[in-house]
């Protein structure tokens, strides 16, 4: 009889697990709290559990460790991404990001995405299937022992491979282990979910009891324009009603959505781009990402000159907007925005990075 993988189970269901075995209720939290606060894999390590219980546990459950098979870095801005091998064999990359006192990790949903966003490399993999919530929640697992506890990872961003919200049921478990005072303990504020803009599972990630931050994925200002940039997506839920989802979206007091808007040549980033952006989001709180254009192999597109990127985030700046330059870190190694496709190569020896 195969063993119990504790990992693929919620939190309530490792308490079934414990009652059948006529434990004390106690016993689900502590076994909780060190598979994901201490990132424990062998329950000789379990320490407050008794000897018998920690033999039956041997006997009918287990715990797998995180599967980091290549390990790349940037070496101008520290950027690293990791590949992670899952258990039938797909891979998925994430990528940590240091930024002075912060320290970002780039997560993933899916093992490629069904979607067609023309500046996004993973779109081009096509979707081979979603991630479960214990694989989402191990790629923090496996980051957090990569770096170690000097550094422990700030931030967390669905923005990784794949189209989160179109894996809402895992993303959702996972952040409640994420969020737990028995897992990993974090604030939903240091939570954010991306979304190229699937309105139904906006409102409902709206209802959520773990208010996260939303970031949406916009880089057009006419539907014209985002056809050719986000075909599949924006043909379903084209920017009035993409727009109507965001100015009825529950935002916590204080709080902001994101707007991801990704700058490509020609194409959504002159100043008359700008001006339709200001009107689109008039009465919206928001927060605006401008992110120039990665490039990649055969991509259709071109980064725009720094000038143009300049100009734009000046234009909205002057009709009292926040917007930031997002910095595309880890381009040396396809890790910026847009350039996810997991490739395994070879297993690296996992060597102790330097990140100060």
């Amino acid at each position: 009889m195969s063993r119990l993988a504790l990992k693929t189970l919620t939190a309530s269901q490792v308490a079934a697990f414990v009652a059948a075995e006529g434990w004390p209720r106690f016993r689900a939290r502590q076994l909780l709290a060190w598979i994901y606060q201490r990132g424990v894999t062998e329950f000789d390590q379990m320490t407050d559990l008794g000897k018998l219980e920690r033999a039956r546990l041997e006997e009918a459950a287990a715990i797998t460790a995180p599967d980091v098979v290549d390990v790349r870095r940037d070496p101008d801005d520290g950027t690293t991404k990791l590949l992670f091998r899952l258990e039938d064999g797909e891979t998925v990359e994430s990528v940590l990001i240091p930024d002075d006192e912060r320290l970002t990790l780039c997560l993933s949903t899916q093992v490629g995405c069904t979607l067609d966003c023309g500046f996004c490399l993973t779109g081009t993999m096509g979707l081979a299937r979603n991630l479960k919530a214990h694989e989402i929640v191990d790629q923090v697992l496996g980051a957090r022992a990569h770096v170690g506890p000097e550094r422990p990872i700030t931030n967390l961003v669905f923005m990784g491979m794949g189209e989160p919200l179109a894996n809402l049921p895992a993303v959702s478990e996972a952040i409640e282990r994420l969020t737990a005072p028995w897992g990993l303990g974090y604030s939903p504020r240091r939570i954010t979910v991306s979304t190229a803009g699937l309105v139904p599972q906006m409102a409902a990630l709206g209802r959520f009891a773990h208010r996260v931050n939303l970031a949406v994925s916009l880089n057009a200002t006419t539907n014209r324009t985002r056809d050719q940039v986000m075909g599949t997506i924006n043909r379903k839920y084209p920017l009035e009603t993409l727009l109507a989802a965001c100015r009825a979206y529950p935002l916590p007091p204080r709080r902001r959505i994101y707007f991801e808007y990704v700058l490509l040549a020609g194409v959504n980033d002159a100043l008359y781009d700008a001006r339709r952006l200001i009107k689109l989001l008039h009465g919206i709180r928001c927060k605006i990402n401008l992110i120039p254009f990665n490039p990649w192999p055969g991509a259709p597109f071109a980064r725009p000159a720094d000038s143009a990127v300049a100009a734009f985030q000046g234009a909205l700046i002057d009709a009292h907007l926040t917007a930031f330059v997002r910095k595309s870190k880890g381009r040396q190694i396809l890790a910026a925005c847009g350039q996810l496709r997991s490739v395994q190569t070879h297993r690296t020896p996992l060597v102790p990075i330097q990140m100060g």
